[in-house]
């Protein structure tokens, strides 16, 4: 598997998991969690497409989820109240499919050697880890975390 396919395949997996929480979380909130993903949409395109900026758009987005993940497991564990709330079983399951996802698809960015310039590398890196905390930010507004 190439490594394009790899960053596609981890984000993908990401975003089902993420609607999966959608479904099932109280109330159920799957236009919140579709808003949160639209960032994934693009290095799963991009990256079943072969394209190399599918690495830099993904890295970001990577990196929000992961840190997302690892501070909801602190919280279960006990140990920090950085995220909080009540998480069914089936939300902690895809917390680990999306935090396994993550650290996937950093993995095969991380070895994957792209001819991308630094400053376009560089600049999609902040677009998109930009858009994604957007996104985020858009789906905690009441009528969108309602729906």
């Amino acid at each position: 598997m190439t490594y394009a396919r790899a960053v596609a395949y981890s984000s993908l997996a990401a975003l089902l998991a993420l609607y999966v929480v959608g479904a099932v979380s109280v109330p159920p909130g799957s236009l919140r969690h579709e808003v949160q993903t639209l960032p994934l949409w693009f290095p799963i395109v991009a990256g079943f497409q072969n394209r190399e900026v599918a690495k830099w758009v993904a890295v970001p987005c990577f990196i929000l989820w992961l840190t997302l993940m690892i501070s909801i497991w602190l919280f279960l564990f006990g140990w920090a109240r950085i995220i909080t709330g009540h998480f069914s079983p089936i939300e902690v399951a895809m917390t680990l499919v999306v935090g396994a996802s993550s650290i996937i698809g950093l993995s095969a960015a991380v070895r994957w050697r792209t001819v991308v310039r630094p400053v376009a590398a560089f600049g999609l890196f902040v677009l998109f880890g930009t858009l994604q905390i957007i996104a985020l930010r858009l789906s905690f507004i009441p009528y969108i975390a309602s729906r």
